[in-house]
This record gives C-alpha cells, sequence and structure tokens, in this order.
C-alpha cells in the first residue's frame, strides 16, 4: 500500500496488524491526557511496527503518520504470531531489531540530557542524518516537532536554526575570501 505524506497508517489506542515499511519515513505521536500532541519517534524503512506488538498484540501505543510517501506491506498478523511460537530465527531476527530500535532511542534520550538548546540541536541533526540520511531535518519536521523531540519550544528551535544558518553563511563568505596559497615566483 502507499501512504502519501500527512496520511495515517493506524490511530493511538486502536487494535490492528503489524506493518513493514519498505520506504518512506512515518512519525509516531501520541495525544497526550492534556490534548497535546507529542512526537514519540520517528519510523525508517526496513522497520516492523508497532515494536511493541512484535511478540504479543497490543493497542497502538501513537498515531503513525505518514512524514514522507511510503510504502508499507501489511504482516499477516494470525501468521506471524504463528510463526514466532516455531521459528527460533524469528525470534532472533525480532530480538536484533529491537536491538536496533533500543539503542536508537537510547541516542535520543542521550540528547534530551544535552544542557545547552544549541547541544541538543546538534545532537539531533546528526541523530537524524544518521538514521534518517540525507533529508534535512528541516524538510522533514516541523520546528513543532523538532521540538517536541528535544524538548524545546517552537521559538527557541527557529531562533537556533535561524543561528546556526547565518553561522554557516559567515564561514562561508570566510572561507571564500581566503587565499589559495603561495603565489608562484
Amino acid at each position: 500500500m502507499i501512504l502519501h505524506k500527512g496520511e495515517t497508517l493506524f490511530r493511538q489506542g486502536e487494535t490492528g496488524p503489524l506493518y513493514y515499511v519498505k520506504s518512506g519515513l512515518l512519525k509516531i505521536s501520541r495525544l497526550n491526557e492534556d490534548g497535546t500532541q507529542a512526537l514519540v519517534n520517528i519510523i525508517t524503512p526496513d522497520e516492523i511496527i508497532p515494536h511493541h506488538s512484535l511478540i504479543v498484540q497490543n493497542p497502538y501505543h501513537g498515531t503513525a503518520i505518514a512524514l514522507t510517501t511510503c510504502e508499507i506491506e501489511l504482516v499477516p498478523t494470525e501468521s506471524w504470531y504463528r510463526s514466532i511460537a516455531q521459528d527460533t530465527e524469528l525470534c532472533r531476527d525480532i530480538a536484533l531489531r529491537l536491538q536496533d530500535k533500543l539503542r536508537m532511542m537510547q541516542q535520543r534520550i542521550d540528547q534530551l540530557t544535552e544542557v545547552t538548546p544549541m547541544n541538543r540541536l546538534i545532537k539531533l541533526q546528526a541523530w537524524f542524518k544518521q538514521y534518517v540520511g540525507t533529508a534535512s531535518i528541516n524538510d522533514i519536521l516541523t520546528q513543532e516537532e523538532i521540538g517536541q523531540f528535544i524538548g524545546l519550544r517552537r521559538e527557541t528551535v527557529n531562533r537556533l536554526l535561524r543561528n546556526q544558518s547565518t553561522a554557516a553563511k559567515v564561514t562561508a563568505n570566510t572561507q571564500s575570501k581566503l587565499p589559495l596559497g603561495p603565489k608562484n615566483s
């Protein structure tokens, strides 16, 4: 199935099948009791979701929304769970997938331990580049979502991104004025 940017794959609290993400990016957001949304995860290609239902089916923890056009395959739930009981290699594969996802989430938690907002943003950008690839974080996430990911207000994210952009322009301008090297005599 093809899911276009902004379309919902599943909703928080519902129970349903597993999905394999062949391509594209999804965000998982949670509706808090106070009515606010919180971005809790980004799903990348080659993931089976929801992660918390890989062994036993549970209600969806959040709502999955396409950040980009995605190609998604439905994982037949009954045969999946039956296979787990019989196939040790599948269990090992699931354990390795969950291990990789846990490592990814631990790195996300590290971003939140940074004291300065700029360092939080820099760590998120590095994390994003490692797990998402070449797309700019600004092209995929809104400033509000970036802020939710690192515990900052949208206004702070806006200021930090502007400061980064200005610093990059100054650096590029300075480098273009540097001499090319010694002159031939």
